[in-house]
């Protein structure tokens, strides 16, 4: 294989190893066959596009999102964990938010270094970690909104224990009216909700 692409050839194997990474919470929630990082991150993009393009939709004098930093960074969010695995909550509050950032950067820029846009790329992320942007706001919100819509398929499933998400969401500062009026939509669809 040529050197040139040897690099990339590892990345992309590397990241299909978040293929098997189970999300931690559900796991350690008892949920049987939990989701894993991958499709997780692909939930936080289709989540993303849908809500980018209702947000288009409803914007009138409002500005576009540039659906080209927009969908980069929903796919790239968590693929540091293919490195340091997904962390759940108990251990985020431990190690505390700053510490996980640094371990997350630390571990995307050499993934990311056989990309030429690299620069680009890791400058995106930064946007999402930071909510610095539109796109990146918008990216924050499909995360959790997309963790969101899990929660509701496991318990229509028959899986119960999972109200610390909700009770969670229930107090989230969401970025978008439009993230909290789907949020509001998706507790409504709740196995006995009234």
């Amino acid at each position: 294989m040529p050197e040139d692409l040897r690099g990339l050839a590892e990345l992309l194997l590397e990241a299909a190893t978040l293929k098997w990474v189970a999300r931690a919470g559900w796991r350690m929630r008892g949920v049987p066959e939990a989701e894993s990082v991958a499709e997780h991150s692909y939930g936080v993009a289709l989540v993303a596009l849908a809500l980018a393009d209702v947000f288009q939709a409803e914007a009138d004098a409002r500005p576009g999102l540039d659906l080209g930093r927009l969908l980069p960074m929903a796919l790239l969010h968590d693929l540091a964990e293919v490195r340091l695995t997904d962390l759940p909550a108990s251990a985020l509050r431990l190690l505390g938010g700053e510490a996980k950032r640094e371990a997350e950067a630390s571990a995307l820029r050499p993934l990311l270094d056989p990309l030429p846009s690299r620069g680009r790329l890791v400058a995106l992320w930064h946007e999402f970690e930071d909510a610095t942007s539109p796109e990146g706001r918008l990216v924050r919100d499909a995360d959790k909104l997309e963790m969101m819509i899990q929660c509701l398929r496991y318990e229509q499933a028959g899986c119960r224990g999972l109200e610390e998400f909700w009770q969670a969401m229930d107090v989230h500062c969401w970025h978008y009216p439009l993230s909290a009026r789907l949020y509001a939509q998706l507790r409504e669809l709740r196995p006995g909700a009234d």
